[in-house]
């Protein structure tokens, strides 16, 4: 920039802190939103099964290789709506399927080419959208002989294009000056309510509402002609919703429809910044290069150019006094005050927009002993506002997929790379799967990914028997972009469905706690039911009871899942959408009948004594036998003590009747 004030020749150059800002949220963004391995991942929705989660990879690796491979423009387009995205606030991606490449496109649309009604806050609710196309004559005829527009003959106006205020500025930074240029014409594709008479909205009776229904109306500027009138609503949709075909993208909310960009945000401080910086350099180029007055009477031999380093001139001074007759005016050096002042003004911008990564430095120099919590804290510090502008782009890149799922949906050609099953498109981009975007609303940055998985390998580390240690890994190489991960890791377990046979071996596995027997939806349940229960009564599992118990529990999983399928199969006999809790309540009266039938047709064995009880038991039995022989025996010693007893009275009787016998005899002689 050339500039006279405030003196001939001062600075033109303007501090670049915008245009790093912007710089490097584009860069970041990028990076963020669109992976070398494409922006597409699907979810799904409901109960995951496996012909569900094939039919998710098929949708995933199809949309990926279009938008990354077919789609060439898509790559581009997106790479440049950022950065006017980071500049301006508003973007636009216009979605739609295009006639001459026979393929869906999303292109990028300048804010300044969308045009809304007044009272518009956002574009679904808009009542008109349009979009200002600036098409040249040669494509314009291409579409009208493809059947886009009508044959109308175009006639060009002789002004040649009008450029806007916008448009002018562009080309002057780009170093672009207005010339000749061919032919073009300027379209107003609206999308619009119309009321159009052949094709009235009318009530179930047949009678005419009255109600505009959406159209897309495309009209040439220069010619003022409709050059087609396209029905932008499904004739199958009972409601006639319109088929939304743009997608806004926003840095900033604003105060109404459009949003606050970097220069909306950051726009005084740049100012401020370049003011510093201009002040700065020019009172260097006045201290380097000085001027003042001089006598009127003094010559300086070619006092027209400024002296050399090194040169002396010779100078005829009138008093001989050659410092009384020049006088400096008094410039000062650049000031430190007023560079600090720049530095603050340029801290402040990057401290508003999250450019400077701040507390990053501290985390993991202390060997690990900082608490997640404080991790976490430095991370989101001096990045909210960045945060939630991705937030904000990962929101309207879902809806930008989910636009193109449904043309691909649409597409009636075949998938082009080889697939094991042929299936249609059609049923692959259906309800049960969700077409979101790859990236993670809340991490924005490879280095907050990095941070996070390692704190998530720390709390494994701390416990491992809680935590899935190839998981914890597997998440660090990841955050860190390494390429073939099962190449370094040695591959999880995962279990896959097993037949009845391969589960029975497998119950001692699981007795000993070295496997967990699951159950899959998609299995014959029945049949798994009738196999282990033959099995549960040979010898093998009755030597065996923990195995027993394995496969006593896994036929209640089994019997849970076919509960399951019989609920679904009922509530989709019913028409329309069935309440949570109705089915739940269904579910559950059939789980109590299988469950019911189950203990019926197998009741459970009697309970089997514990041997130490037994043992016990016997124990006691013995001691009261002894005890019983004993009383028997201690009854037998004391009636024999009785019969003795009785003996010795009788004796003692016999000898006292003969002693007295004797003592009469004596008594007589």
């Amino acid at each position: 920039e050339e500039r006279t004030s405030p003196f001939e020749g001062s600075t033109g150059v303007v501090h670049p802190v915008l245009n790093e800002a912007v710089t490097q949220f584009q860069a970041a963004t990028y990076k963020e939103m669109l992976p070398s391995t494409g922006p597409v991942r699907a979810q799904i929705i409901g109960s995951s099964t496996t012909g569900v989660e094939q039919q998710a990879k098929r949708v995933q690796d199809y949309m990926n290789y279009m938008l990354m491979h077919e789609m060439e423009e898509f790559e581009p387009e997106f790479d440049q709506m950022l950065y006017f995205l980071g500049l301006a606030g508003s973007s636009f991606k216009k979605v739609y399927y295009d006639e001459l490449l026979g393929r869906p496109v999303s292109k990028f649309v300048p804010v300044e080419d969308i045009v809304v009604n007044y009272t518009a806050t956002d574009l679904q609710s808009a009542e008109r959208v349009t979009h200002v196309i600036n098409i040249s004559g040669n494509e314009l005829l291409k579409s009208q002989v493809n059947g886009v527009y009508s044959d109308s003959k175009m006639t060009d106006s002789g002004e040649g294009r009008q450029h806007s205020e916008v448009k002018d500025t562009y080309d002057d930074l780009q170093g672009i000056s207005s010339g000749y240029s061919d032919k073009e014409f300027t379209l107003f594709e609206s999308h619009c309510y119309l009321d159009v008479e052949e094709y009235p909205d009318t009530d179930e009776n047949g009678e005419e509402t009255g109600i505009k229904l959406p159209y897309i109306v495309t009209i040439c500027k220069e010619t003022s002609e409709v050059l087609s009138v396209r029905r932008n609503y499904s004739p199958e949709d009972p409601k006639k919703s319109k088929i939304p075909h743009f997608v806004q993208y926003k840095f900033s909310p604003g105060l109404g429809f459009y949003g606050f960009g970097l220069i909306h945000l950051l726009g005084n401080l740049s100012r401020t910044a370049t003011t510093n910086l201009r002040q700065l350099i020019d009172a260097g180029t006045l201290s380097n290069l000085p001027s003042g007055f001089k006598a009127r009477g003094m010559r300086i031999s070619n006092d027209d150019s400024p002296i050399q380093p090194g040169e002396f001139r010779d100078v005829d001074v009138p008093g001989g006094d050659l410092s009384g007759s020049l006088v400096p005016l008094p410039y000062k050096e650049p000031s430190g005050t007023l560079f600090q002042l720049m530095g603050f003004v340029v801290d402040a911008a990057q401290r508003f927009i999250g450019n400077t990564d701040m507390g990053m430095g501290n985390i993991g120099n202390n060997n690990g002993d900082m608490p997640v919590g404080t991790t976490i804290a430095l991370l989101e510090r001096g990045s909210r506002v960045i945060s939630a502008v991705h937030k904000r782009l990962h929101g309207s890149m879902k809806q930008e997929l989910k636009l193109l799922a449904r043309l691909f949906a649409e597409d009636p050609q075949p998938y082009p790379y080889a697939q094991e099953d042929e299936v249609l498109k059609s049923e692959d981009f259906s309800g049960a799967i969700d077409i979101v975007p790859v990236s993670d609303p809340n991490i924005f940055s490879m280095s907050q990914r990095v941070v996070l998985a390692q704190e998530q390998l720390q709390l494994a580390q701390s416990n491992p028997a809680m935590h899935n240690m190839y998981e914890a890994y597997k998440r660090v190489y990841e955050a860190l972009g390494v390429q073939d991960i099962d190449q370094v890791l040695k591959p999880a377990d995962v279990q896959k469905p097993l037949d009845p046979m391969s589960e029975n071996l497998a119950a001692s596995k699981a007795a000993d706690g070295l496997l967990e027997l699951r159950a899959f939806i998609e299995q014959d349940h029945d049949a798994h039911i009738a196999v282990h229960q033959l099995y549960m009564k040979s010898a093998v599992a009755q030597q065996q009871p923990r195995i027993a118990m394995v496969l006593e529990k896994h036929i209640y999983e089994h019997l849970s899942m076919k509960a399951q399928i019989m609920a679904q199969e009922s509530v989709n006999q019913v028409q329309g959408e069935v309440p949570q809790a109705q089915y739940e309540a269904q579910l559950a009266r059939i789980q109590s009948q299988l469950f019911m039938e189950y203990q019926q047709q197998n009741p459970p064995p009697p309970p089997q004594q514990d041997p130490l009880v037994q043992l016990k038991q016997q124990e006691l039995q013995l001691r009261q036998q002894d005890s019983q022989a004993d009383q028997q025996l201690d009854q037998a010693k004391l009636s024999m003590q009785q019969q003795d007893m009785q003996s010795d009275q009788q004796i003692d009787q016999a000898k006292l009747a003969i002693q007295q016998q004797k003592l009469a005899m004596d008594q007589r002689g």
